[in-house]
């Protein structure tokens, strides 16, 4: 973690620092490690009561990552507009200040909770404890939880979710598994959005892309998405509903369902100049 970007220290975690607070921070700076460990630690009991809270109410949670503008928010009207007859979903958005992406799914008929994280660039499970406070999770079948935009502090934080989704766009490149491999690796699926843009940005390679995903020794399948024509918008919308039924199921075997987390993300952000 790093205190220019300000990923360590968050609206949902910055009482445990405080004066008074649990991990009370100090001065000395042998002591920058200890902290960072035991906020992750804070974060994954949070996270751990997050997913018994949704387990409960039997809300499968799905953690939607990616780096700014790769298509998070238009993937979810799409999603409303083709499952929302049939399921129950609420949205709970992610982004460093206003509420325009919240406003574009209520606007869906859709409840939408807006978090500002201010410099934080990822949520964590804090904040996403005092969303599900704000929604009313006996009328909700699937919960969308869209990150922030960034492609290395979300994939470390455990939300209580269950399942982990990360979006490439054509225009980033095909080779951004291979430059950001954490976020990659822990993603149950990957999807490879704007692919209407294919014919005009003819340097990305598709073949390439999923070779780098799957050089990270992931098995998540990779799916091509374009929301503008629609093209490979059934393959989302039959994994996601597969993923539900796989969710339920566990539900009534008294199970739970994981996502990767990767821890290894902390200490590859932590070596960041």
């Amino acid at each position: 973690m790093c205190d220019t970007c300000g990923c360590n220290l968050t609206k949902g975690n910055r009482h445990l620092l405080a004066p008074g607070g649990k991990l009370e921070k100090t001065s000395q700076g042998a002591q920058a490690i200890t902290v960072l460990k035991n906020l992750l630690s804070e974060n994954d009991i949070a996270a751990m009561h997050n997913r018994s809270h949704l387990d409960r109410q039997m809300v499968f949670t799905i953690n939607l990552m990616s780096s700014p503008g790769a298509g998070k928010t238009a993937l979810l009207e799409a999603t409303i507009e083709a499952l929302g007859e049939r399921y129950r979903i609420a949205v709970i958005e992610g982004d460093l200040e206003t509420e325009n992406d919240a406003e574009r799914i209520r606007a869906r008929g859709v409840p939408a909770i807006q978090i500002t994280t201010g410099t934080a660039c990822h949520l964590d499970a804090h904040m996403i404890h005092d969303a599900l406070h704000r929604l009313d999770l006996d009328a909700v079948d699937i919960l969308f939880i869209e990150n922030v935009g960034n492609l290395v502090c979300p994939a470390s934080f455990d939300l209580g979710q269950h399942r982990n989704v990360t979006l490439l766009s054509v225009p980033e490149g095909d080779d951004k598994p291979a430059k950001y491999p954490v976020i990659f690796r822990a993603a149950n699926l990957v999807g490879v959005t704007k692919t209407d843009l294919l014919p005009v940005l003819g340097d990305f390679n598709m073949d390439s892309a999923k070779q780098y995903v799957q050089a990270l020794a992931n098995a998540a399948p990779v799916i091509e998405i374009s929301t503008r024509t629609e093209a490979g918008l059934q393959d989302w919308l039959d994994w996601v509903e597969k993923a539900l039924i796989e969710y339920r199921a566990c539900c009534e075997r008294g199970e739970s369902l994981r996502p990767a987390i990767q821890p290894d993300g902390a200490r590859l952000h932590a070596a960041a100049p």
